[in-house]
């Protein structure tokens, strides 16, 4: 196994391995590479679904095993690249998020791999939150150190993306229902390497004691301070067989837009937040 770390603050290719026949010891050891450098990155893998399902429950157990993140429907055809809610939930995964912030536990990390890529375009991007909260001023840390927002996709996808009515859409509305909205502390503490990061990104829409505006203001002005440091943020550009795995309790992720006239098929697998440390802190 070769790793080649990336010229940022995290992540590393790793080559000469085969993610479909890992044995218990390099599947450890991947995890210890995963922890530290929270996004790893295989080239030309090409799971199956099964081996990516098999592979991403050595991180843990699954929110969900496997969702298509695609604009080509089943039969091959390309989705309406305006007025479909499943292209309109892809166009929402270009703004800055950690996944799952919008439900009572947030995920764990996730598995992501390449089956059709656009010709231009359509990479993913990832910033890490424990560099970013290490810059920022004192002053700032103060300010935030003790402040929590609440996280909604009811907010941030359906009211700004304008889905329609679930019963007549192909979008499943995971997470629109979440009833109250969790509570997370911008300040985290990672569980596994006692690393305060960020926890920030899109499905903020209020913090207590600030206006909405003030509390949108405020993400939005820690989105773009942690974004704009080219240490910080890596965008990669996909290989058919591609696999990454990166750890969603440090990083931020978005996907770049592409020729919505091409398609894109990637596959999606959730790894389950511990139910302690990732829970809202309103849902402890």
């Amino acid at each position: 196994m070769r790793v080649e770390p990336l010229e940022r603050s995290f992540g590393a290719k790793v080559y000469d391995l085969t993610l479909a026949e890992l044995n218990q010891t390099q599947a450890e050891e991947i995890y210890k590479l995963w922890l530290d450098y929270a996004l790893l990155i295989f080239p030309a893998q090409n799971l199956t679904n099964d081996q990516q399902i098999k592979f991403a429950k050595n991180f843990g157990a699954l929110e969900f095993d496997l969702s298509p993140i695609s604009n080509v429907r089943n039969d091959g055809s390309i989705r309406d690249a305006n007025d479909d809610d499943i292209v309109k939930s892809l166009r929402g995964n270009m703004e800055w998020h950690h996944d799952s912030t919008y439900m009572p536990i947030q995920a764990k990390g996730a598995v992501f791999t390449a089956h059709k890529v656009p010709s231009k375009g359509g990479e993913t991007g990832w910033a890490d939150m424990r560099a970013a909260y290490q810059g920022l001023s004192q002053d700032m840390k103060d300010k935030i150190n003790d402040l929590s927002a609440f996280h909604s996709y009811e907010w941030s996808q359906k009211e700004r993306f304008g889905h329609k009515d679930p019963k007549v859409s192909e979008f499943n509305s995971y997470g629109f229902d979440i009833d109250p909205k969790p509570l997370r502390p911008l300040v985290k503490i990672h569980n596994e390497t006692g690393q305060k990061c960020l926890t920030i990104g899109r499905h903020i829409n209020k913090i207590p004691g600030m206006t909405d505006q003030e509390a949108q203001n405020l993400a939005r002005e820690l989105e773009e301070y942690a974004c704009s440091n080219k240490d910080w943020v890596y965008h990669h550009s996909w290989e058919v067989g591609d696999a990454v795995i990166w750890d969603n309790r440090c990083l931020m992720h978005q996907a770049c837009m592409w020729d919505l006239s091409e398609g894109r098929i990637m596959y999606h697998s959730r790894i389950e937040g511990d139910p302690i440390s990732e829970a809202a802190s309103n849902y402890l």
